[in-house]
Parts: C-alpha cells; sequence; structure tokens
C-alpha cells in the first residue's frame, strides 16, 4: 500500500471512530507511520485529507453498487448492498453527513463535494428505479433513496436489520406504483 493510501485509510477509520473537527494531526497520521509533512505533500491541508477520505468512501460504496451487474431486483439490491457495507463498515451513520454537518460552516469545498456526492447516489437510485419499471417515477426515486439514508442513520442507533425493513417498505411502495399502472 503506498503512503497517499495508507494514510486515508487510517484516517478513514480516525474519522469514522471520532468525528472530524476534534481530531489533531498528530492522531491521524500516527497509525500510518507518517509525517506531518508527507500529510502536507500528499493532500496540501488537513481539509484536503478530509476530502480524499471521503471522495475514497464515496467511491467504494458506489463501487460496490456497481459491482452488483443491474439484478432482477435493482431496488432491493440497494438494501442489500447497504446491509453488507454496514456489515463490515459497521452501523455508525454516513460518514459523508457526518463530515457535512461537522464542516457546514467551515468548509465550502467539503459541504460542496458531500452535495455532489449524496447527488450521484440519488441517480442512482433513479436509474435502478427506471431499471425495475421501465419508466421514470422521480417521486418514487426519491422515497426509495429516503428509505436507504433513513435506514443507514437508523442503524446507528437501533440494529442493522432496520435495512430489511426499509426494503420492504420500498418494495410496497414499488408494488404500489406498478398497480397503478396496470
Amino acid at each position: 500500500m503506498d503512503k497517499r493510501t495508507a494514510i486515508i485509510a487510517s484516517a478513514e477509520r480516525i474519522f469514522e471512530a471520532e468525528g472530524f473537527r476534534g481530531i489533531g494531526i498528530d492522531r491521524i497520521i500516527a497509525p500510518s507511520g507518517v509525517s506531518t509533512r508527507t500529510l502536507y505533500k500528499h493532500f496540501g491541508s488537513r481539509d484536503g485529507l478530509v476530502i480524499a477520505v471521503l471522495e475514497a468512501r464515496h467511491l467504494a460504496f458506489m463501487a460496490q453498487l456497481a459491482g452488483e451487474a443491474l439484478p432482477a431486483d435493482p431496488i432491493g439490491s440497494l438494501f442489500d448492498t447497504l446491509r453488507r457495507w454496514v456489515e463490515v463498515h459497521g452501523a455508525r451513520g454516513c460518514l459523508l453527513l457526518r463530515a457535512y454537518h461537522e464542516y457546514a460552516e467551515a468548509n465550502e469545498a467539503i459541504v460542496l463535494l458531500v452535495q455532489r456526492q449524496k447527488v450521484a447516489f440519488q441517480a442512482e437510485v433513479t436509474r435502478r428505479v427506471q431499471a425495475a419499471l421501465g419508466r421514470d417515477e422521480a417521486e418514487l426515486a426519491s422515497q426509495v433513496w429516503l428509505l436507504l439514508e433513513g435506514a443507514t442513520a437508523a442503524a446507528s442507533v437501533s440494529r442493522a436489520s432496520v435495512i430489511n425493513d426499509a426494503k420492504g417498505a420500498a418494495l410496497v411502495l414499488l408494488g404500489g406504483v406498478r398497480a397503478r399502472r396496470l
């Protein structure tokens, strides 16, 4: 693993467990064994590292979604992917949204990055809804996205099985839209 990747990986673990803004640089770089100079060489600033971590996290989740060929159940598989993600990464809520809230008044670049990432995720949900129905259903896509985001948050304070409950709700909504169009 190269130094840049090692720094991102160790910073992601620390940010996930402890948050973003209350962690000192020394604490962030200690697990990767690099110097402060190396951190600044690769990321320019502490906030540059935060941006790199958020980009890596988003790309990893989107790659996991894309790794599935469009399945027979394009809506349900979104929730299955989320459940597998939570099983591996833990149920601590959305790292991107936590960064958004911590940096809302402090760093516009981080806020805009998270907004773009959420728009990209919404676009994937919309694409899956279109695949499931063979047509655009913006309202259903928004509802499914809200269920996914809500399940992510709820799993952090409840249990991961709420993701299955959200999947069931999404499939009921999908069935209702299908029934209306017959």
